[in-house]
């Protein structure tokens, strides 16, 4: 049976919008530097250990973004022997404001909106964070829906639900496209929605969900609703 039409592409933000991954790493190999750890490992396997430790926090109660920003850094840090200043915290929290859009965002984007389909971001962060990445996205999106906003993080599904009830339309009329394999493709996926994984460095499917979709950048939705 053919599915209705997409009506709305909801997006994961960091990784897939804006460049989080390369924000992330660069910003704890400048911090090992700056602890004078020059063997630490390279900016990803950084980011890749730092990431499992976040990974682990918003799993558990909530708390805003910016908290568990600040705890993860702090475990990870002191895990490295270099201590912890809090200061570290609020500049991470910082930089991840001034992170920039992959070059595809905005005009794939502008054209996926230019092809009559709706736009919203559902994305693991505080209201005051994605106020700032709005501005640099420079795209009107049609909702923005923050963990601050539902109480949760990706992957529970509640984030999901709520995001289903707030859009208004069939699941199956919503497109999810995510760099986040683990926290997006397959929550969105039970919750009954179609998924495309943006799989920009080419790298092996870490998880048993099947996207119905892969591309290599924001051009690929691009032409298929083009």
């Amino acid at each position: 049976m053919a599915h209705p039409p997409i009506e709305i592409v909801t997006f994961d933000c960091y990784g897939t919008l804006i460049g989080w991954d390369g924000g992330v790493a660069t910003f704890l190999t400048e911090l090992a530097l700056v602890n004078g750890d020059a063997n630490a490992p390279n900016g990803r396997a950084l980011r890749e250990h730092w990431e499992t430790i976040q990974f682990d926090l918003i799993r558990g109660p909530y708390q805003r973004y910016e908290a568990i920003l600040a705890e993860s850094l702090q475990a990870w840090a002191e895990e490295r022997g270099y201590g912890w200043a809090p200061a570290w915290g609020v500049a991470l929290a910082r930089a991840m404001r001034s992170w920039q859009p992959f070059p595809d965002t905005r005009p794939a984007l502008t054209k996926v909106r230019e092809a009559g389909l709706k736009l919203a971001i559902i994305s693991n962060t505080d209201e005051t964070i994605i106020a700032q990445t709005l501005r640099h996205l420079e795209i009107p999106f049609d909702a923005v829906i923050t963990a601050e906003s539902c109480g949760a993080y990706k992957p529970d599904p509640a984030v999901f639900a709520q995001a289903q009830e707030r859009l208004g339309v069939a699941p199956e009329q919503i497109l999810h496209v995510a760099f986040g394999f683990k926290y997006d493709i397959g929550p969105a996926q039970a919750a009954g929605w179609r998924t495309a994984w943006i799989n920009r460095y080419a790298e092996t499917k870490p998880g048993p969900a099947s996207p119905d979709y892969e591309w290599r950048d924001l051009w690929g939705l691009a032409a298929l609703v083009g």
